[in-house]
C-alpha cells in the first residue's frame, strides 16, 4: 500500500521559517513527480510547488518564489518543502502528493501551517 506522511508543520510567526517533509513508504520516489498543495480556511486546494522524479526541473507557484524551496532525497525516500519569509496568507493546511506528468494519484493526510502577524 502506498502511504505519504507529511510531518514539520506547526505555528510560526510572520517572518519565520518551517521545513515540511514527506515520506513515502509502499513505493519509491522515483520515478514519480512530486508535489506540494495546500488548502487555506475557506479557500480551494491550491497547487504550491512541485519536483520532477529525477530531481532536475522545480515549479513553484508564483506567491511563494523566492521563499519556498522543495528538494528530495532518494536514499530516505522523502521530499522536503522550506518555507522562509512565511506570512500569515501561507497559513494552510500543506499536502504532498506523488504522480506521473501532473497528475497527482497518491495523496498524503496533510500537516497544519498557521503563521502568526
Amino acid at each position: 500500500q502506498v502511504q505519504l506522511v507529511e510531518s514539520g508543520g506547526g505555528l510560526v510567526q510572520a517572518g519565520g521559517s518551517l521545513t515540511l517533509s514527506c515520506v513515502a513508504s509502499g513505493r519509491p520516489l522515483s520515478p514519480y513527480d512530486m508535489g506540494w498543495f495546500r488548502q487555506g480556511p475557506g479557500k480551494e486546494r491550491e497547487f504550491v510547488a512541485a519536483i520532477t522524479w529525477s530531481g532536475d526541473k522545480t515549479t513553484y507557484t508564483d506567491s511563494v518564489k523566492g521563499r519556498f524551496t522543495i528538494s528530495r532525497a532518494y536514499a530516505k525516500n522523502t521530499v522536503y518543502m522550506r518555507m522562509s519569509n512565511l506570512k500569515p496568507e501561507d497559513t494552510a493546511i500543506y499536502y504532498c502528493a506523488s504522480g506521473v506528468a501532473g497528475r497527482y494519484d497518491v495523496w498524503g493526510q496533510g500537516t497544519q501551517v498557521t503563521v502568526s502577524s
